[in-house]
């Protein structure tokens, strides 16, 4: 399906900082665009805001004076709902209310022609809801681009129950014309995003709440270790807990209390308090000036370690060895079941159990347990928890290993999957059950979570890189640590795994 017309007309309502970035791409794109909001002169002081903007990018170089002049002369301030009349294609981006909205699209459906689409920028409200009062709901599809618009790639293009097709193919070539990348999604609570990055949020939370570490060290790894560009706090502390608290909130809701989405008590108490992040000044740092940000908590050894013995396959972790042999530690290689020794230490990756449930089941003292990072020869941190056997030198020798390979070393208290582990083992388990459920396809969903929330890797591509049976194996003992349905893996997980598959055979 070809993407609209650039001699379509463009209507944009909402003149906030997201309904003026869309009109900002489409007329970029080459759209005549009409940009109106219910406040006076909110539209064209958008469009003034706009030309500022462009004249920054000019400033630098990556924008020509001409490509500016041309924008912001397709930008039409509409004081008027009337003067739309004769757009192809409305996005509205007004506040986030299901009567409100509702009550737009009606009075729309009464001013436009019938070949008019009506695009919705809503975050996280039904598709089919918002259609379902109008003499014609196939008009209606969700256009969900993400904040700030003109950078973000992201758009999902969203699916009602009546939402054809072709109508949702020519806004997905539309949104590729427009330069950004768009996937298909189903009309489901939080689409993809919004449902997908939940457990980002909640496995950190939940190990503040168990004490394994501090924020600090907490989003430390999930940086340095797992290569998201910011931790759970210091992500939520930018959205806004009062954003970000409600949207779980709102999901949660959704799924009829499902356990997997539940809130956080640690994140409803900074919302009660009004300490909602940077906008307020405080969250879970404090951004008052002067105020000194606290730093991860490491360990350090003075243990001499020259040498390792690698049993067997290590798996992901195989990328550690040759950073070792760099450093002029000799690796003696022998038969095994995925263990590293060094000195009276035993070293393994997780696997969802506790340490010491693991050291019991196994018979293995002195094990220290590695946590998962995206990529073990760039990695700059990284996570380890000890069994309650594990005498303070077997745990200095590991450290001490680990340093040799240029690696900082933090010890979190001894729960289950660690933190890069459970974090990425529940987000691609949430995206398999996503594509079960239809909501969209693998390659999209990965897609979505690197652009629109600049995840590292996509969640099911990293599943494929770490192996299927062994998230599969994580999911299962961190259920049964737990005893909850918050960690049950998805069917699909289970049935690829049986099957010998991958999610992007």
């Amino acid at each position: 399906m070809s993407a609209l017309n650039l001699s379509t007309v463009v209507a944009v309502i909402g003149a906030g900082a997201m309904g003026a970035g869309i009109a900002q791409v489409a007329a970029q794109a080459g759209h005549p665009v009409k940009l109106h909001d219910t406040r006076p002169g909110a539209a064209a002081q958008a469009i003034d805001g706009i030309d500022r903007q462009l004249g920054k990018l000019v400033e630098k170089g990556k924008l020509s004076a001409e490509a500016r002049a041309a924008t912001v002369a397709r930008l039409q301030p509409a004081d008027a709902i009337e003067a739309l009349a004769d757009a192809g294609l409305v996005i509205e981006a007004i506040v986030e209310n299901l009567d409100v909205k509702r009550g737009l699209l009606r009075q729309l459906e009464a001013l436009c022609s019938a070949e008019c689409i009506f695009a919705s920028n809503t975050s996280s409200l039904s598709i089919t809801s918002l259609a379902a009062g109008l003499a014609h709901p196939e008009r209606v599809i969700g256009m969900h681009f993400f904040n700030p618009a003109p950078l973000m790639a992201l758009v999902e293009i969203v699916s009602g129950l009546a939402t054809p097709r072709a109508l949702a193919d020519s806004l997905y070539a539309t949104a590729r014309a427009w330069g950004k990348q768009p996937v298909h999604t189903a009309s489901t609570p939080g689409f993809i995003v919004n449902r997908v990055a939940r457990p980002f949020y909640a496995e950190s939370l939940r190990l503040l709440q168990e004490g394994a570490a501090d924020c600090a060290t907490l989003d430390a790894l999930l940086r340095d270790a797992g290569g998201f560009r910011m931790g759970a706090f210091e992500l939520t502390d930018l959205i806004g807990h009062d954003v970000n608290y409600a949207v779980t909130c709102s999901v949660f809701a959704a799924y009829y209390g499902d356990f997997r989405f539940q809130p956080s008590l640690i994140q409803k108490e900074l919302v009660d308090a009004g300490r909602l992040g940077r906008k307020s000044g405080h969250g879970f740092y404090n951004y008052a000036e002067g105020a000194e940000r606290p730093q991860p908590v490491e360990l350090s050894s003075n243990a001499s370690v020259d040498s390792c013995v690698v049993e067997g396959d290590l798996g992901v972790v195989e990328a550690l060895i040759p950073r070792l042999q760099a450093a002029g530690v000799q690796v003696v290689r022998r038969d095994g079941s995925g263990l590293l020794r060094v000195g009276d230490a035993v070293l393994a990756l997780s696997d969802g159990r506790l340490a010491s449930q693991r050291a019991q089941d196994d018979g293995v003292r002195n094990l220290v347990l590695i946590d998962l990072a995206l990529d073990y020869s760039k990695a700059s941190r990284l996570a380890i928890t000890c069994a309650a056997d594990t005498s303070d030198g077997a745990r200095d020798q590991a450290v001490a290993l680990l340093q040799r390979a240029g690696l900082k070393v933090s010890q979190l208290a001894d729960l289950p999957g660690l933190a890069v582990l459970r974090t990425v083992a529940m987000l691609a388990n949430e995206g398999a059950d996503a594509v079960l459920q239809g909501v969209g396809s693998a390659a999209d969903i990965d897609l979505a979570m690197r652009a629109g929330v600049n995840y590292p890797q996509g969640p099911l591509a990293w599943a494929d890189t770490i192996g299927l049976p062994g998230v599969l194996r994580t999911l299962e003992h961190l259920q049964a640590s737990y005893g909850e349905s918050r960690y049950r893996p998805s069917l699909l997980l289970r049935r690829l795994v049986a099957e010998g598959r991958h999610f992007h055979d």
